[in-house]
């Protein structure tokens, strides 16, 4: 199991286009996401389960990832939200 932790940069927090690519992105690997804010935790395999956190700018969340690619997974994960999560 990795767990990792972001600091949500995006002015608009995650929002539906950044919660889609991160599906997306998930869907690729064998290992299971899941998202923690605070004491919740969802699987990070809905667009919708994203969105119920409501994480907005500034909020620290984490991502734990668990399965046979997991490090492989980590590291798209880490560069979803380290690059990409600016630009969406």
């Amino acid at each position: 199991m990795i767990i990792k932790d972001y600091t949500i940069l995006s002015p608009e927090g995650i929002h539906a286009r950044p919660a889609t690519t991160l599906v997306k992105l998930t869907k690729q690997f064998k290992s299971v996401f899941h998202l923690k804010k605070g004491d919740t935790v969802i699987k990070l395999n809905s667009m919708l389960n994203i969105l119920s956190l409501a994480a907005k700018n500034g909020e620290k969340i984490s991502v734990i990832v668990e399965g046979e690619d997991e490090a492989l997974a980590a590291t798209a994960i880490d560069t979803f939200f380290t690059q990409q999560i600016i630009n969406l």
